[in-house]
């Protein structure tokens, strides 16, 4: 089964996206927002966004 993008309302009761792998470990949580359209939004914009990002090395 392919991975899956779920908002969902934290304990502050903030809303947040979380990335499933496909057999349902999380893998990536996004940031918090206010609404749960707020985070679904949030989730079309890495849909849209980057769809094929490459990973980039952030020297430090």
């Amino acid at each position: 089964m392919a991975g899956k993008l779920e908002p969902y309302e934290d304990r502050a009761g903030k809303w947040r996206f979380r990335l499933k792998a496909g057999n349902g470990q999380v893998i990536a949580t996004g940031e918090a927002y206010e609404s749960k359209s707020a985070a679904q939004n949030g989730i079309e914009s890495i849909k849209r966004n980057a769809p094929d990002a490459p990973v980039v090395e952030i020297e430090g």
